[in-house]
């Protein structure tokens, strides 16, 4: 391994930002699955990302929705996916922030997704695919939309995993009562201003 893969692993297996903790993993489901089981086997700790015995693999076609909600906000930075290679490995994924009980295919299909990713082809590792980090700044729930295998039969999904960091619930309430208390505090302001306004019409 070069010295820039390590770096790359490094990164990746960085606890710090590892969101595995915070997914709540029992709420996990997915749709058009062999086993409804599944959704949950691949959401794996990261020293588990090379288990080939878990996965989730379709049903009837190549169309696969998983829904990840969270315990807490957090802060999406990108997305890690092993997936099956060759004829079994997906090619787009589309996500949804947000939507708590999850979409149908039906829904996934007509609503507009916060971003759609063209996935590498032929990597048999797990790849990290940043995401836009404004859209994703407060995540409660995220929901996968897996297609485009090559074979258009059987996606198979060995290892889901994102990167980032959980909001601090109190800074966000403080940062809510700064902001509500400096409004209080330019009101007075704005009124006397009005006042002062009307009173010059006034006397002209």
């Amino acid at each position: 391994m070069s010295h820039q893969e390590e770096s790359i692993q490094d990164f990746l297996s960085d606890a710090s930002n590892n969101l595995f903790g915070v997914i709540d993993r029992d709420k996990v489901h997915g749709l058009n699955l062999s086993v409804p089981e599944g959704a949950k086997a691949v959401i794996k700790p990261w020293d588990e990302r090379e288990n080939l015995e878990k996965y989730c693999e379709t049903g009837v076609d190549d169309e696969l929705i998983l829904h990840v909600p969270f315990s807490r906000n957090v802060r999406i930075r990108s997305i890690l996916l092993k997936t099956a290679r060759g004829e079994a490995q997906p090619r787009r994924l589309r996500v949804y922030a947000n939507h708590p009980t999850g979409l149908d295919f039906t829904e996934a299909e007509s609503t507009r997704p916060q971003q759609d990713i063209a996935l590498l082809e032929g990597e048999g590792g797990v790849v990290e695919y940043p995401v836009k980090a404004a859209t994703f700044a407060n995540v409660i729930a995220l929901t996968l939309f897996l297609t485009n295998t090559p074979g258009g039969e059987i996606n198979r999904i060995y290892f889901v995993g994102f990167k980032g960091d959980a909001r601090d619930v109190q800074k966000d309430v403080s940062e809510h009562l700064d902001i509500r208390a400096a409004n209080a505090a330019d009101a007075p302001i704005d009124r006397l201003a009005e006042k002062a306004a009307g009173s010059q019409n006034l006397i002209r």
